[in-house]
């Protein structure tokens, strides 16, 4: 039994031998995964936060303005920021937030303030809210031929103070964008870094010809360092009429935008998704 024996061990002993020679080849990471405990991960599992919910805000709306705007300013502007609402009018935009939720300055030109040249220092605003006249029928060079007459007078009286564009401007609708981009510099002088600028707007058809205007002022303020961070669309809940239809050659608008941009600085683009 005991040449056995020796002849077992010297057999284990070989094939012990055999298998170092046969680790000492190989990747030191695979020997650990042979004959070593796994380490533990350096980062903990991440795991799904929130809950399930349809209660979310959307991006198209049917009504009106003063039923959306509140809701914009709940996901981009923080309760008791700074706010001016340079092209104030008839105040609609406000009619349903709550007095006190934010420090609001309202003007226009109605108040004597000119929304291209703002009495306020730089930076001294958290938020901007422009609604300027969308419609190339305010920029005439005479009053009688103004737009916003019969069935539109309700836009005239919350969109233009009826005084006639002066001589040597942009016409049509290039007043309309130049109006846009005036103002869009100065919100962008006085409001604070990674400021919130809402904007109010409308694409148009003029001279018989299609005006994507929401795209221009986004192309516009991206040169001025404004960052497009959301859009609405908000859709009439009426169907709009024609006075004096001969023939239709474009679909009647029924809908306008809310564009929400925000000021060159730390820019905070949307997370990437967990």
């Amino acid at each position: 039994m005991a040449g056995y024996e020796i002849c077992y061990i010297y057999v284990h002993s070989v094939e012990v031998a055999r298998s170092e020679i046969f680790l000492n080849r190989q990747p030191r990471q695979f020997q650990s995964r042979l004959f070593e405990l796994p380490e533990p991960p350096l980062f903990a599992k991440r795991t799904q936060g929130g809950e399930a919910t349809s209660d979310v805000l959307v991006s198209a709306h049917v009504g009106g303005n003063a039923e959306i705007f509140p809701r914009i300013l709940e996901l981009h502007v923080p309760k008791g920021s700074k706010i001016a609402d340079i092209t104030w009018g008839q105040g609609v935009f406000w009619k349903n937030v709550p007095d006190g939720m934010y420090d609001v300055h309202g003007t226009d030109l109605k108040t004597g303030v000119d929304c291209r040249k703002l009495p306020y220092k730089d930076g001294s605003f958290d938020c901007i809210v422009f609604d300027p006249p969308y419609m190339e029928g305010f920029f005439r060079r005479e009053k009688s031929h103004l737009g916003g007459s019969g069935t539109h007078s309700a836009f005239r009286k919350a969109y233009s103070n009826g005084a006639e564009t002066p001589e040597g401007g942009p016409k049509w609708h290039a007043a309309v964008v130049s109006l846009y981009v005036e103002g869009g510099r100065e919100a962008a002088r006085v409001l604070r870094k990674d400021g919130i600028f809402i904007v109010k707007c409308q694409d148009e058809v003029s001279a018989n010809r299609q005006w994507l205007t929401h795209v221009e002022i986004i192309n516009e303020y991206a040169k001025t360092g404004f960052y497009a961070r959301d859009l609405f669309v908000v859709v009439r809940p009426n169907q709009p009429g024609v006075s004096r239809l001969i023939k239709q050659v474009h679909a009647r608008k029924n809908h306008s935008y809310f564009l929400v941009f925000q000021k060159a600085g730390a820019v905070r683009k949307t997370p990437p998704a967990p």
